[in-house]
């Protein structure tokens, strides 16, 4: 994994791997008790490279993310309990908050526009923040990522680029989607990682 040499480590995680397979396994368990309220996107194998990367962003940071969202929220420091409470409660993919600056979209490139604009608003009042903006392989590959990369770039905004790839548009392998994948931009971190979930809900993924 790329990380840019300007970034430098700005705290420790106190979390382990372990620790967030435990609370992802419970998510699980809890949606096919039929508890939750509306649709689940879990996660695993990318535990490493997330705390690795949530070593570079500060508590402070802006950190904004797709619909698979549990470690990155749970890595910023939203408070588990109430992670999980909002998940039963059905808002799995809008897991937004204030304490700290975190914020979630279900729509394929819908954190992008808002993310650029957080970076703007950062630069424009001299703040030393840095908004990081996670994305999948599928969302690299759509205009609004390459305009809102060209943009942050050319006026020089504090906005970190992740691309999580994991081959996989939705239900449908990025390649055969997008024809060929591009390669991933100047400045971009960027990390590979096998799906274990579905793209939505539990059970073994399957790809005819």
């Amino acid at each position: 994994m790329n990380i840019p040499d300007h970034l430098k480590k700005v705290r420790e995680v106190s979390l382990s791997p372990q620790h967030l397979i435990d609370f992802e396994s419970k998510v699980r368990d809890t949606y096919e008790a039929g508890k939750i309220k509306g649709p689940i996107h879990l996660a695993k194998n990318n535990e490493e490279q997330l705390i690795e990367i949530f070593q570079y962003i500060s508590p402070d940071d802006w950190v904004f993310v797709p619909w698979r969202n549990h470690y990155h929220a749970l890595l910023h420091g939203v408070d588990p309990i109430k992670l999980f409470n909002s998940i039963v409660e059905g808002r799995s993919m809008g897991t937004n908050n204030l304490e700290p600056n975190f914020y979630a979209s279900s729509i394929v490139g819908g954190i992008i526009p808002l993310a650029l604009g957080a970076a703007l608003a950062l630069k424009t009042k001299g703040s030393d923040r840095r908004v990081w903006c996670f994305v999948g392989d599928m969302t690299m590959e759509t205009g609004v990522f390459h305009e809102a990369y060209k943009y942050a770039k050319n006026f020089d905004l504090p906005l970190q680029w992740v691309v999580e790839d994991n081959d996989m548009s939705v239900h449908t392998p990025t390649e055969m989607a997008w024809g060929k994948k591009q390669g991933v931009p100047e400045g971009v971190i960027y990390y590979k990682y096998e799906m274990e979930y579905p793209h939505h809900g539990t059970g073994k993924w399957v790809n005819f």
